[in-house]
């Protein structure tokens, strides 16, 4: 909740700093001028400063969530206590009561540290000490070297002054002390609002682990052996899925037979998720390379179908006339009418495709893989290394935000009347 707070701090702030300064540099031209945005797609253009701001900004709450270095520390979140503490306990049988001082030490999680000595003190309670790692808990059975214990009907009455019964809390000043419902101290230091690593490591340990894997491998493959793989069953099914796809939508948008033939079959399969189908091709095909190609190709068919269809009924019907008044065969107004117009429709679902097919190959590469992104997620996870895992999911958006703008640039390339009428 307070990382959300900070984001939306963090977005408001700027939106209004960046609003100010744009107005104070302004430049009157015709895109500036123009006061109606619904409808118009030119009116309406990413603002860069803002794109710049949201990464920064994301990188800045990951690393005062996670302690991260590469910040100053008065940029950090309250981290978790680490060092000494010590409270007090009173441990009463109803005829005696007696007080005893439990000295608590902190420590890293990755340093094995001894409980410290310390004198038992006088009186049927004995001082006690206890060492808990740091994110961690600790039950301390105070009686042990008590004279007096449980058998003899002693109990935890109160933890530094303050009266407490099995289930309840107090606060000790570097945590808090839960007594359960044995009568056992469970003593819990401040945890703060820094993620402990094995949930969110900071990004100098995921960019450390980027260089290792990069240059040591993963399960005996590169790192970039790994996204090739992933990348290379990505092309493959997509390009069997556009082979087929398109001409099919281009055949149900200019037949009434296809379009009635393949309709229902293409408006079944098109919500059915790529992964509900991932159990069927492993029995059909597999847990080999074909069954993910297969599974890819599944992935991309309906969707350029319907893309393709799309973009021959959005095809103007004035555009059609007017070629045939020229006097264009049925085969001239395709090439020159029908296919021109239809591409920008079967580019957007072409990268509609390509993000769905980069998705499901990762998902199918944590089911059966031997190589490729999701498989390097799925292995590092059953060990906890919850490093390598965000490492994967950077990689895979990184890769996936690359492959749409490729398929902008191609589509600024190859449509460049989009739009345009």
């Amino acid at each position: 909740m307070i990382p959300f707070l900070i984001y939306v701090a963090i977005f408001v702030i700027a939106f209004f700093v960046v609003k100010a300064i744009a107005q104070r540099t302004a430049i009157a031209d015709y895109g500036s001028l123009k006061t109606v945005t619904f409808g118009d797609e030119s009116a309406v253009t990413p603002n860069r400063a803002a794109s710049v701001i949201s990464i920064l900004t994301i990188f800045l709450l990951w690393g005062m969530f996670t302690g991260s270095a590469l910040l100053p520390k008065f940029l950090h979140a309250p981290g978790p206590f680490m060092g000494t503490g010590t409270f007090e306990y009173t441990a009463s049988n109803g005829d005696q009561t007696d007080t005893a001082t439990v000295t608590v030490v902190v420590h890293p999680i990755d340093e094995e540290t001894d409980a410290p000595e310390v004198a038992p003190g006088d009186g049927f309670a004995k001082d006690d000490s206890i060492a808990i790692g740091v994110w961690r808990s600790g039950l301390l059975r105070v009686d042990r070297n008590d004279e007096l214990g449980r058998d003899e009907g002693v109990a935890v009455t109160e933890i530094n002054g303050t009266p407490v019964e099995p289930g309840g809390s107090v606060d000790v000043g570097f945590g808090t002390v839960t007594i359960s419902d044995k009568g056992t101290p469970n003593i819990i230091p401040a945890k703060g609002w820094q993620m402990e690593p094995i949930w969110l490591p900071a990004p100098e340990a995921v960019v450390q682990r980027i260089g290792e894997i990069a240059s040591a491998g993963f399960r005996g493959s590169t790192l970039w052996e790994h996204l090739g793989y992933s990348l290379f069953r990505v092309v493959v099914g997509f390009f069997f899925g556009a082979l087929v796809g398109i001409p099919l939508g281009y055949a149900m948008g200019l037949s009434n037979w296809f379009r009635g033939w393949f309709d229902p079959i293409v408006e079944f399969m098109r919500p059915v998720p790529p992964l509900a189908l991932i159990p069927l091709v492993i029995i059909w095909a597999g847990i080999g390379e074909t069954g993910k190609i297969i599974l890819l190709f599944l992935a991309a068919l309906w969707i350029m179908a319907i893309a393709a269809r799309s973009g021959v009924s959005g095809v103007k019907i004035s555009k059609v006339h007017a070629a045939y008044s020229l006097g264009a065969s049925k085969a001239q107004i395709m090439r020159h009418v029908i296919v021109p117009n239809s591409l920008p429709e079967i580019f957007t679902g072409a990268r509609v495709a390509m993000g769905v097919c980069w998705g499901t190959v990762v998902a199918a590469e944590l089911v059966a893989a031997e190589q490729g992104a999701g498989m390097m997620i799925m292995v590092a996870s059953k060990f906890q290394n919850t490093d390598i895992v965000i490492m994967g999911i950077i990689l895979i958006g990184v890769i996936g935000f690359g492959i749409d703008m490729l398929m902008r640039w191609a589509e600024r390339l190859l449509v460049p009347w989009k739009g345009k009428g």
